[in-house]
């Protein structure tokens, strides 16, 4: 793609990576093959090579973002099932990055949306807020159909039935390995995650010890920054980031880390952008340390020795998250792993393409989102398993709300197949809901 950007422009770090990432755009259109909303939206406006056009017009005319740009650009995912299918390498996580960034710094959104884009700004990062919030919406939820907007409604929707209490174990620590050492690593306990399903985190501390890891949850670590980022919120965003990255290289540069584990894969992608994020400030070598050790669970798990397990008589669908699969290039590890400990995989048709969770798109475009669910289920509760697993909080959420099936999370899975508790989303009303392991 021709771009004209003047000297003067270019001399912007943001604005060159932009011209880099449009230039090597084609045309081709293999993207609007595995867009989301394209497939459900049907407009050209709404598929990455779209989307393409409206940055490079907005970015090198310096305008101020109109509203119909802002539609199409709010309208993505950020999904990258297109960085995924596109021959050329175009790097469109980071072009439409900017693009928001952009967007946030320079257009005045009406009020509604600005006080709900605030609203989760301030409270899904923060743990202690989020309970106390979805608390507020399942007493509010009886009469949410009363509700006429569908943004307020679907955070109403969110809310689980029940709200787990608090972890322990998500608290600054150490856990001692079981045996000897094999790696030392810090575990990211994340932000909604502590909310939404503590579950997760204490199964892969379990798990982790288990297999021979000490296991350090960092004190100052906290909210990966990706929630903030992906609305173009960047001083928010680096903000969290940066917390990380010193909590980290603390550890670091004390008694080491073999790795950054972390059980999110939309953290996870983010996480490893750091690097990218942080290249042209002060904690530019301290954020790519942690970039080069971060780590999906399931990469970890790899280099370990899993133990091989029997027949465990279940059958899994296993939902790709778009951040794992697509964002971070890990399509087979999960699959391997749950093999690897007796499980029947299934995978359903059409895994490339997302669920509509994306953060908090689920919560903005609820319209598009529903329709993503309803196609995502459908195609998981087609190949008739047991349960579902997913490597993702989000994913979870969003296809649980759609669906009777349990949905749990990989880890938990491993977890019980190697010694640990059944997983408590398996159960119903005390009554197992899935069979005994063989």
């Amino acid at each position: 793609m021709q771009t004209t950007f003047t000297e003067d422009q270019l001399k912007d770090p943001g604005l060159q990576r932009a011209n880099e990432i449009l230039r090597s755009c084609v045309h081709c259109g293999f993207c609007t093959a595995t867009c989301p909303t394209y497939q459900v939206l049907g407009d050209e406006l709404d598929s990455p090579r779209g989307r393409i056009y409206l940055i490079k017009d907005m970015l090198e005319n310096e305008r101020v973002p109109d509203a119909k740009t802002v539609k199409h650009i709010d309208r993505c995912l950020s999904c990258l099932a297109c960085m995924t299918t596109c021959p050329s390498g175009v790097h469109y996580m980071h072009l439409v990055d900017h693009a928001r960034a952009y967007i946030e710094a320079r257009y005045q959104r009406p009020l509604g949306e600005r006080l709900l884009r605030w609203l989760l700004a301030r409270i899904l990062p923060y743990p202690g807020r989020f309970r106390l919030a979805l608390l507020g919406a399942k007493l509010a939820r009886p009469v949410a159909g009363m509700i006429p907007d569908p943004r307020l409604k679907a955070m109403l929707e969110m809310a689980p039935k029940e709200i787990p209490p608090v972890s322990r174990n998500d608290d600054p620590q150490t856990f001692a390995p079981q045996g000897s050492r094999l790696k030392r690593v810090a575990l990211m306990t994340g932000c909604a995650q502590k909310a939404l399903n503590t579950d997760i985190n204490d199964a892969t501390i379990r798990l982790l010890t288990r297999l021979g890891c000490e296991v350090v949850v960092a004190e100052g670590a906290g909210c990966c920054g990706a929630l903030t980022h992906h609305m173009g919120r960047e001083e928010e965003s680096h903000a969290a980031a940066a917390k990380n990255i010193r909590a980290w290289t603390a550890e670091i540069n004390g008694q080491g880390l073999d790795a950054i584990v972390i059980n999110t894969s939309g953290c996870g992608t983010t996480v490893k952008d750091y690097g990218y994020m942080f290249r042209n400030e002060p904690l530019a070598a301290e954020a790519a340390g942690v970039a080069e050790r971060a780590m999906d669970i399931s990469e970890l798990l790899m280099q370990l020795e899993l133990p091989d397990g029997g027949d465990k008589g279940l059958t899994v669908a296993y939902h790709a998250a778009c951040s794992l699969q697509h964002g971070q290039q890990i399509k087979t590890h999960p699959k391997t792993l749950l093999k690897r400990a007796g499980f029947t995989v299934a995978e359903p048709a059409d895994s490339h393409l997302c669920c509509g969770s994306a953060g908090t798109y689920n919560l903005m475009q609820p319209e598009i989102s529903k329709e993503l669910k309803a196609r995502k289920v459908a195609t998981l509760e087609a190949k008739q398993p047991d349960l579902i697993a997913a490597g993702n909080i989000g994913c979870m959420m969003q296809i649980g709300s759609g669906t009777d099936l349990p949905v749990v999370h990989t880890v938990e899975l491993l977890d019980w197949a190697t010694g640990g508790p059944r997983p408590p989303s398996l159960m119903r009303n005390g009554v197992p809901a899935v069979p005994r392991l063989r």
